[in-house]
């Protein structure tokens, strides 16, 4: 059996995504994971959206807490990554160990990173295995110049 991914599959790997770190509280502590879905929406409040996988804490978290933030990664910042893809001992997070300051609404921004933007939600859309979370941008920066990092995927049917 072919281990390949299909045509399909293949074809949707080459639309390019970012990478970001997408953050925000859970019981008072950072929550964040590794976003690619996420794309400006509107200009004028400035909007973007970020697609969460429908059953992760994070959809919940950022329910929850109503607000969501965005560290732009690129290539001196695309290993910071890699902490998010670990588990973790309860109570510990990939924050513990990463350099990170808050954002003027107390979410966990990557120093490392390129840029950053924080937003407020303002609304949501289901989509297959994703839920589509709109946010309005409220406040935001970028760090340093350069360019963002980007991502193909070889199999755009899955992670």
């Amino acid at each position: 059996m072919s281990t390949a991914p299909s045509p399909l599959a293949q074809a949707l790997g080459r639309i390019p995504t970012g990478l970001y770190v997408v953050t925000t509280l859970a019981d008072g502590r950072p929550l964040g994971f590794v976003g690619s879905f996420l794309m400006q929406v509107g200009f004028a409040p400035p909007c973007v959206c970020v697609a969460v996988a429908s059953g992760r804490e994070h959809l919940a978290a950022i329910r929850a807490q109503g607000r969501f933030a965005v560290s732009v990664l690129d290539g001196a910042s695309q290993n910071l990554m890699g902490a998010f893809f670990k588990r973790y001992e309860p109570g510990t997070s990939p924050f513990d160990a990463l350099e990170h300051r808050l954002s003027p609404n107390g979410l966990a921004l990557l120093t490392g990173a390129l840029a950053w933007f924080e937003c407020k939600v303002s609304g949501e859309h289901a989509s297959g295995d994703h839920v589509v979370v709109f946010g309005t941008v409220e406040h935001g920066e970028c760090l340093r110049s350069g360019e963002p990092a980007i991502h193909l995927r070889k199999n755009g049917l899955g992670y």
